[in-house]
């Protein structure tokens, strides 16, 4: 006769006793006791001996059930889940397209309770949404965006606010104040090409959200701009470092008192390229950044001239290639 492998019987030590809270029936007494969850009735029943050792245990399996057959989708009986940006239950049935045997009925019967039951309100909700996460997704916004976004739509139709105004310079004017209060600024020529939206329709509406929903746009510095106008451009650290520290310094001269912060920053990233001997042509800066070249070139004329307010000693040490001689004369 065998004798059974002992090592393969497992034990408790007494570190897991120490650690862990063991249930052991009080009749069987085993070491290893054998406990059953009997979830159908609710019980924990002692697998050896069946007595019953509590009663309305919590199932912690799936919720849901599948009815599905093998051709049809899976209907589970478990809804969606709530969409926080819609009004009402959410819980409205759907009539499946399919599974008629092609007779086309399912079909009819879907679109004729799609035009009874959905809600005008609802539908336009559901469309400006689409429109946003699609515009943000073109330009890879982070979804957070998207959502500020949305939920500034939201305000706008449930208070019926800006009649008379464009479904779209809504839409674009509520992207433009999500990048600005999620940190991700983006300047008005962006959000016109994104949205097709004249520039002047989207800073209407802006301003008419800012007094209606006291909604606090915050301004944009020209250093919000830096790191991802070079990125565009494939310019090293070195460069956006220093367009940086020009950037921040030039707000200190008057000459460029009533530049916009866009300008600055393409004229810093300029000024910088010739400065390191690695120059940066106008037009490649204009067409990433959108500021035309004359503009580049008069604000960079600033720079040049106040260039001892810009530049001292230490910043040679930092930065030995630079050079005063590479940059170009305005």
């Amino acid at each position: 006769m065998a004798t059974p492998n002992v090592s393969s019987v497992p034990t408790i030590t007494p570190v897991d006793m120490r650690i862990n809270v063991v249930l052991v029936c009080p009749d069987c007494k085993s070491s290893v006791p054998n406990i059953v969850e009997e979830f159908a009735s609710g019980d924990l029943v002692c697998g050896d001996c069946g007595l019953v050792l509590g009663d309305r245990i919590i199932d912690t399996r799936s919720e849901w059930r599948t009815f599905a057959n093998d051709e049809g989708d899976d209907p589970s009986r478990v809804g969606n889940a709530a969409n926080p940006f819609l009004d009402g239950a959410q819980l409205d049935t759907i009539i499946a397209r399919s599974g008629d045997g092609g007779s086309g009925l399912a079909r009819d019967l879907n679109k004729i309770h799609g035009k009874n039951t959905a809600q005008k309100h609802e539908k336009n909700l559901i469309q400006a949404y689409k429109e946003i996460i699609g515009m943000c997704d073109a330009i890879d916004l982070p979804k957070s965006i998207g959502d500020v976004a949305k939920q500034l739509y939201k305000e706008v139709e449930d208070n019926k606010l800006l009649r008379g105004k464009s479904n779209e310079s809504i839409i674009a004017a509520c992207i433009f104040i999500a990048c600005r209060q999620e940190n991700v600024p983006r300047t008005f020529k962006e959000i016109c090409a994104l949205t097709r939206v004249p520039k002047r329709d989207i800073g209407r509406v802006v301003k008419e959200l800012q007094r209606l929903l006291k909604t606090n746009v915050g301004g944009m510095s020209s250093e919000d701009l830096m790191s991802r106008f070079c990125s565009n451009l494939s310019l090293n650290m070195e460069i956006q470092r220093i367009a940086i520290i020009l950037s921040t310094k030039a707000k200190n001269l008057r000459t460029l008192a009533g530049k916009s912060p866009v300008s600055i920053a393409a004229a810093c990233i300029f000024f910088a390229t010739h400065f390191l001997g690695t120059p940066s042509e106008s037009k490649n800066i204009s067409n990433t950044t959108g500021v035309s070249e004359v503009t580049i070139k008069n604000t960079y004329k600033q720079l040049y001239v106040g260039i001892n307010d810009l530049v001292d000693k230490d910043f040679f040490k930092t930065y030995p290639k630079a050079s005063i001689s590479n940059l170009p004369s305005p």
